[in-house]
């Protein structure tokens, strides 16, 4: 559970019709221009956050090594409120879900927007840590993710961002996230990932100021998933419809190890990709690259040390798993109360080690 009771049970009942009856809840929520009340907004919510939670119970049951949300992928809600057209936060509810088997779970952002609703959940834990690459300055929404936000308590250091200028290119991008990403594996060594996928950052975005390519960003989705980690894949922010649905066809083939023609095959929406009808449009130069490379240099150099302090990857000790919040065909678990469930018993990640006698993944090295 992560979300406010009473934060749902508005969602719940709050409709286009009666919104007037609610008129005193909407600022405390935070419903407003950016998060409007539309027909059918709970069911939206249970739809983008059930899959994403879905995709993790699938993963926890080592059923697929790629699950993919494109619906999800909603960084900005936060537990009392909407945020940034986030109403529900798919992200933490399918991350909590994960942590019932993962010791460690490393949430990636490569949305144009900081993932701020996932850092503030995670904020003061080890279990989960999260780098989110974004557009930082000039009063950008929503304004947080400087690169010395590093988590507090026992997460000091275990929040990670990269905060970019306008205009950063495929080259400068990957200089930075190959490099961090690599180092994040080695010294946190997680065993489950959450990969959100924003497109917003590519160019040519109507809200984005990135200058990314669909090719570009799909490296960062072909990195991660070289690691052969499972991994949770999901959507995000992008307002250029059309290059959203071109960039997520195109880390679908990816995920799936399946080229794509650059040819468009004929569809019911074919008119909305001219003049070119291609997988890959010429997104380059969208706007001035405002990052030197003596900026990026730097900012990875502090990245890479904060990483090379943390030291020994934590761990959890054996213990009682909670049952699925949903079963594998996604059914809610409580509705079967009296079926018989291998979930709850002690388990442990196969790929977890530990240094001591409680080591299971028979490493001898």
């Amino acid at each position: 559970r992560f979300h406010a009771d009473d934060y749902i049970d508005f969602l719940k009942r709050v409709s286009p019709d009666n919104i007037q009856q609610f008129a005193s809840s909407l600022a405390r929520f935070n419903i407003g221009e950016d998060c409007p009340v539309f027909p059918g907004l709970y069911d939206f919510c249970c739809m983008s956050s059930g899959a994403s939670i879905e995709g993790a119970v699938k993963l926890n049951n080592e059923t697929c090594d790629i699950a993919i949300n494109w619906s999800g992928g909603l960084h900005h809600a936060k537990r009392f409120e909407a945020s940034g057209f986030c109403y529900t936060n798919d992200i933490v509810l399918a991350i909590l879900e994960l942590l019932k088997y993962h010791p460690r779970v490393l949430y990636i952002d490569i949305d144009v927007h900081h993932g701020d609703g996932v850092q503030e959940a995670f904020y003061t834990t080890d279990r989960v840590l999260t780098v989110s690459f974004h557009k930082f300055g000039s009063n950008f929404f929503p304004g947080t993710g400087d690169l010395f936000e590093l988590g507090a308590q026992k997460g000091k250091n275990y929040s990670l961002n990269i905060p970019l200028k306008d205009g950063i290119d495929d080259h400068n991008y990957l200089h930075l996230f190959r490099p961090i990403i690599q180092s994040v594996m080695d010294h946190y060594r997680p065993t489950a990932i959450v990969l959100q996928c924003g497109a917003d950052s590519l160019g040519h975005d109507r809200l984005g100021v990135f200058s990314l390519s669909i090719k570009g960003h799909g490296e960062c989705v072909k990195f991660v998933k070289s690691f052969n980690v499972p991994v949770l894949v999901l959507g995000g922010g992008g307002y250029t419809i059309r290059n959203v649905a071109r960039c997520w066809t195109h880390e679908t083939g990816i995920l799936l190890d399946t080229p794509l023609s650059n040819d468009l095959p004929m569809n019911d929406y074919f008119e909305y990709f001219s003049p070119d009808f291609k997988l890959h449009p010429d997104l380059a130069n969208a706007h001035e690259n405002l990052n030197s490379r003596q900026y990026l240099d730097q900012a990875k150099s502090k990245i890479l040390e904060v990483l090379r302090g943390l030291g020994t990857a934590p761990s959890v000790g054996m213990h009682e798993v909670p049952p699925d919040i949903m079963g594998q065909d996604g059914i809610d678990i409580d509705e079967n109360p009296e079926k018989s469930d291998n979930n709850d018993k002690q388990i442990a990640a196969d790929n977890e080690y530990y240094d001591d006698d409680k080591d299971i993944d028979k490493d001898t090295a």
